[in-house]
């Protein structure tokens, strides 16, 4: 079940053992106080080339790099890695419950222990990970690229990752206030650790391709999509035996033919990436230009501008707060009143608040702890239904 658009701010076991400490030098970060973002319409993730590498990771990198996390063998030293701290502590932003839980598809697990997560944050290629020698887990990033891509380093890479994150938003007085207004945000914030699930401020290209992806569709086969669609952009770098890249511009996606996408196992969402892709072209000043000025609008007037674009659509509506509604399609108008039960109950920032109601629904094999278990990889997919709900970033 998906639940509907929201408005403003609206988240190997024995060869791991084997792996002898890392040793990271954390680099005391400068003072930071973030000017608050302009905060986007953003819902949370419930709305509805050259060849990537295959989702299992081969393990061999002939370009060993001293800041990128490889494969060692058992009694191997690696190079010291500097590890730059961001004004994040697990309570504001835990990885396993903002990453892999819906929100994104384009970031990896690149280790276990210690849990990282590798991904491209514009031209920037970094590692995300909580320092375990920090009493609050405070979050920390390495930067894979610096000094090897132009546009790309570790001051710019700090400021692309504080507004990805919404670093500016204080996610622990949010949740308190979303508890003391609902027992049943309360519960799932007990049962998920009481924080921590944020949600991302993506660039909107990014982000609507997406979900175009997740259309009638399951997690694993969303994220096989999604990776193939940013090989389509340029390489960033290899880390962990993954190849990452920058995700591909408007201009280049509208270069790609249906056919090709059908080919790759798209089957007919082939048809709404390539009508989207060339929508957006033809937008006046283009479709970047056109996501940006969404931002400035009501949310009423965003549903319906993004559901001009082909394959998107209002979703179903949620069981929970408006039990009549469920089983129902949503029109566009629907969708506002049920946004509007949300911001009733949550406030400005109800987004926030469907998006932890929405991890509570996971499977609980979907959500990563820090204790990793070996499964093989073979947990059930979850699906999501037809259709795909309008998510401006």
């Amino acid at each position: 079940m998906r639940l509907p658009l929201l408005p403003r701010s609206t988240p190997l076991a024995a060869a791991v053992a084997a792996m002898p400490p890392r040793r990271r030098r954390v680099v005391r970060a400068p003072s930071l106080t973030p000017s608050p973002p302009q905060l986007s319409s953003t819902p949370p993730p419930v709305p509805s080339i050259e060849a990537p590498k295959p989702e299992t990771p081969d393990h061999h990198d002939p370009t060993p790099s001293a800041r990128r996390r490889l494969p060692l063998a058992a009694g191997a030293v690696e190079a010291q890695e500097e590890w730059h701290p961001l004004p994040l502590s697990t309570a504001d932003l835990s990885l396993p419950l903002t990453l892999p839980t819906g929100q994104t598809f384009l970031w990896r697990r690149t280790s276990l222990s210690p849990l990282r997560f590798t991904g491209a944050v514009g031209p920037h290629l970094v590692s995300l990970s909580h320092l375990p020698d920090s009493d609050d887990g405070r979050l920390a990033f390495l930067l894979h690229n610096d000094g090897g891509y132009p546009a790309s380093s570790v001051p710019s890479a700090r400021a692309a990752l504080s507004d990805y994150l919404n670093a500016a938003v204080s996610l622990a007085d949010l949740w308190r206030q979303f508890a003391a207004a609902d027992e049943r945000f309360a519960e799932v914030s007990a049962r998920l650790g009481g924080g921590g699930a944020r949600v991302l401020r993506q660039d909107p290209v990014e982000c609507v391709f997406q979900f175009l992806c997740s259309s009638n569709n399951n997690i694993a086969r969303i994220e096989k999509m999604v990776w193939t669609l940013a090989g389509y952009g340029e390489r960033l770098g290899e880390v962990g035996g993954f190849v990452f890249h920058r995700f591909p511009t408007i201009e280049r996606l509208a270069r790609v033919s249906e056919q090709e996408l059908r080919e790759a196992g798209f089957g007919y969402r082939a048809k709404y990436i390539v009508g989207t892709a060339k929508e957006l072209q033809a937008k006046p000043g283009g479709g970047e230009k056109w996501f940006a000025s969404l931002r400035k609008k009501e949310l009423s007037d965003v549903i319906e501008a993004l559901c001009t674009l082909p394959g998107v659509g209002p979703k179903v509506a949620t069981q929970y707060l408006l039990p009549e509604l469920a089983g129902k399609s949503l029109t566009p108008k629907l969708s506002v009143i049920v946004a509007d039960a949300f911001v009733t109950r949550f406030g400005s920032y109800a987004g926030w608040a469907q998006n932890v109601l929405f991890i509570g629904q996971l499977p609980a094999q979907k959500l990563v702890v820090a204790q990793v278990t070996s499964d093989n990889g073979t947990t059930k997919p979850t699906k999501r239904k037809r259709g795909v709900q309008p998510k401006p970033c």
